[in-house]
């Protein structure tokens, strides 16, 4: 197949390694992986710079592509994954819509989301509820999107149809979860959802707080650290330990949800060794951010479970880099100003939830410099760890025969961060402000450019059409664990 895009880089993110490559791409896909030592460039674009080395595989098609040239300041990265975004559209769409979302992810490097089943009116938790989110997706998403079902009390024992239509899973909650129309469940509900998920060959994603250790409803004042003391992490370990238990008996695979207490590390450490079919992601803001750093009446950090002190952060940064930690998403819950800032910052009183979706990879990477941690570490977890986490088989990888999902991350950049700039549709986040290194250049769906951070009056114009397609999730066999 005649290549209609050719990317040259000196860095690409293939098979695990960054090595030099050139990338072919014809309707779509790549179709060819060859050495950047050979053969013609075609009409690269201005202002950049060539790329040499790596032995060859594929077979470079003979026609003149379009060619674009990676600097040899940049890596070319897969598109990132990220399976932990909440959209809110329909029903909560002034607090982030489909539009707006993908736009920001696309702006983040982020090709492929996995929306959550709330806090949108329907919940996803029938099949009815599925049909409408993805009717108010079709039109508006500038990236790929999948659909996560929800279990919650009033639908266990009759998951199937939702497993049939597509979600790639299912989330639930073991404490309340802030809205009315997605009840929690409790532990016997926690074992049914487990069994029933399990038979079905889909996997069960846990918010794992266990509410017999939470306290402090209502008011808890200006002060970070009462919030903190609200939620400690003895909840997060009861449920975790609940999780495993679940898991264990049923056989199903479970996945831990935006890990906060690096002290439950030890038990999921040792529930994979065991053989339990058991994954954790966490995200960006608890690796990037310490409640000793939060100020008085900052409600835009809190998020559930919360922030903790940096002692704990060092504990996820172990778990990254040992590989205990299999990816690292956004948990993107954004909501309007008004609510983040209900009670005049007090802790108790705002919503939780923290906009990142575009800045995660840029706040990760600057951290883990600062750690002398490689890039290399980091790219799995925003890439291949969340696609498997959701059973995305072709997202987050280069490779022949895939999609054309591709990202430049200029890995020197400057980034400043202001709420305002962001793509998110309300102007707050626990970012704002923040200096960041690493800056993503360009984005490509399907071959397509839908992010150039120097043409922002034409790619990535409101205005321009959404490329994003709906994904289902085929279910023709049991997920392998």
């Amino acid at each position: 197949m005649a290549s209609e895009l050719r990317i040259h880089a000196g860095r690409a993110w293939i098979d695990g390694a960054f090595r030099p490559a050139v990338i072919d791409i014809a309707d779509g896909v790549i179709v060819a992986i060859t050495d950047p030592g050979d053969g013609e460039q075609g009409d690269a674009e201005p202002g950049t710079a060539e790329s040499t080395g790596a032995p060859a595989t594929g077979i470079r098609p003979a026609t003149r592509p379009a060619t674009v040239i990676v600097p040899d300041d940049a890596v070319l990265l897969p598109g990132l994954v990220d399976s932990h975004v909440h959209v809110n559209e329909p029903g909560r769409t002034e607090w982030e819509g489909f539009r707006s979302a993908t736009r920001a992810a696309a702006a983040g490097g982020v090709t492929t989301i996995v929306d959550m089943p709330l806090n949108s009116v329907p919940p996803t938790t029938s099949v009815a509820a599925l049909r409408v989110k993805q009717d108010a997706a079709a039109a508006s998403a500038f990236v790929d999107i999948g659909f996560w079902g929800g279990a919650v009390p009033g639908n266990l024992g009759g998951l199937a149809p939702l497993h049939e239509a597509g979600v790639y899973g299912f989330k639930c909650f073991l404490a309340p979860s802030g809205v009315d129309e997605f009840g929690h469940l409790d532990r016997s509900g926690l074992e049914a959802a487990m069994a029933e998920i399990a038979a079905l060959g889909s996997r069960l994603i846990v918010h794992a707080e266990d509410p017999d250790h939470l306290h402090g409803d209502g008011a808890l004042g200006r002060g970070y650290a009462g919030f903190l003391a609200s939620r400690p992490p003895e909840s997060e370990e009861a449920a975790i330990d609940a999780v495993i238990a679940a898991a264990r008996r049923s056989g199903g695979r479970a996945h831990v949800l935006h890990l906060s207490d690096g002290r439950a590390l030890p038990a999921i450490r040792a529930a994979k060794a065991e053989g339990i079919a058991l994954t954790v992601e966490t995200c960006p803001h608890y690796l990037a951010i310490v409640a000793e750093d939060i100020p008085d009446g900052a409600s835009e950090f809190k998020c559930c479970p919360p922030i903790r002190e940096a002692a704990n952060q060092d504990l996820l940064w172990q778990g990254v880099v040992d590989g205990t930690i299999d990816a690292i998403v956004s948990d993107h819950s954004p909501s309007t100003v008004e609510r983040k800032r209900a009670g005049d910052g007090d802790f108790g009183l705002a919503w939780g939830g923290i906009s990142g979706l575009q800045v995660g990879l840029s706040a990760v990477w600057t951290e883990a410099r600062t750690r002398g941690i490689p890039l290399s570490t980091l790219i799995p977890l925003f890439t291949t760890g969340p696609a498997a986490v959701a059973g995305l088989a072709e997202a987050g990888r280069i490779a022949v025969g895939t999609p054309a999902h591709l990202t430049v991350f200029g890995v020197d950049d400057a980034l400043h961060v202001q709420a305002r700039d962001l793509r998110h549709k309300n102007p707050i986040s626990a970012y704002d402000g923040r200096e960041l290194t690493g800056r993503i250049r360009r984005t490509w769906l399907r071959g397509v450019p839908i992010f150039d951070v120097e043409d922002v009056e034409d790619v990535n114009a409101a205005s321009a059409a959404p490329a994003g397609r709906l994904l289902t999730a085929p279910h023709t066999e049991r997920i392998a664990v």
